[in-house]
């Protein structure tokens, strides 16, 4: 059923992102002639207006503007003067690096803390993780990042302070990228490794004398079953999210190229960037449904709770 609606939902996301820029306050005509240091006199203002069709009627804009991104035709940066596709081509693979790094960190580090916070309910382990894992989702990102910058890079001068120069700088945007998300989640699977402890599968396996391997991967199986999507999810929210970040440790990423156009009013690398997002976040929640589908196909039915031992 959600798979039908992906191209409607792509649709929409298109048209939104059209209507937000061509909301947006200013002519882009006249942004795009003061970038270019050109004086918008009257007649060139009109000049512009028409080779940018901005004297079309809002839908048939829409559809040209359409049609030219399914040939792959994002238009012309009014900052760069170069294609918008070759410029977010060329700022993709820092962002994308950036966001898996992350990811890597959040599964490394919330699969083990919430088995250690969950196998030692209401011990001292499992108070320290909570504890870390509240203080990590109550520290925005810039406060941590900046915390994150001064222990590392300039007190300690273990890790550099930005850039991509070496392999080591994207430690520390990655730490900052990845802090929120993996509190979330170890309280999130925490909470649902206590659940499925105490399921009647699991107490009858632990009775055949199952060994502990195998009933940890069950435990596992069904634990992250309800945050499948959520998990899905972190990695489009992270290459969203990481526009902070990288404005922040000079990472010369997507995220910095958007603000930056914002900033110059760019208004195409505005219109390319919303756009990429929202397919990026559909695409990617229509991934993680597939997946837990096949974690478990009895979704795909409709039928039963979705625990099994297997």
């Amino acid at each position: 059923m959600r798979a039908a609606l992906v191209v409607p939902l792509l649709a929409a996301a298109s048209l939104l992102s059209f209507v937000l820029i061509q909301m947006s306050p200013g002519d882009p005509a006249e942004v795009a002639l003061r970038l270019n240091d050109i004086t918008p006199t009257p007649d060139v203002l009109a000049e512009t207006r028409a080779q940018l069709g901005l004297d079309d009627p809002f839908w048939q804009r829409y559809l040209t503007w359409l049609w030219a991104v399914l040939q792959g035709d994002l238009g012309t940066s009014f900052v760069t003067g170069r294609p918008v596709l070759e410029d977010m081509a060329q700022a993709l693979p820092a962002t994308l690096a950036l966001a898996l790094c992350a990811f890597a960190l959040l599964l490394v580090t919330a699969l083990p803390a919430a088995l250690l916070a969950a196998f030692r309910a209401g011990r001292w382990p499992d108070v320290l993780v909570r504890g870390l894992a509240f203080l990590g989702s109550a520290l925005p990102p810039f406060w941590a990042g900046l915390l994150l910058i001064w222990l590392f890079a300039v007190h300690w001068n273990l890790l550099p302070m930005g850039g991509m120069e070496k392999p080591a700088s994207v430690f520390l945007p990655a730490c900052t990228l990845a802090l929120p998300y993996v509190a979330t989640y170890v309280r999130l699977l925490r909470a649902g490794l206590l659940q499925v402890r105490e399921e009647h599968f699991v107490l009858y396996a632990r009775a055949l004398g199952r060994s502990r391997t195998g009933l940890l991967c069950s435990m596992l199986r069904n634990a992250l079953q309800p945050t499948l999507a959520g998990l899905g999810m972190s990695l489009p929210r992270m290459m969203a999210g990481s526009f902070v970040v990288e404005c922040l440790f000079a990472w010369p990423g997507l995220g910095r190229l958007c603000v930056t156009a914002i900033f110059s009013r760019d208004f195409p690398v505005i219109q390319a960037c919303v756009l990429f997002l929202a397919v990026l976040f559909i695409l990617c929640n229509l991934a993680a449904d597939l997946l837990a589908a096949l974690l478990d196909p009895r979704i795909l039915k409709g039928s039963g709770d979705g625990r099994r031992m297997a």
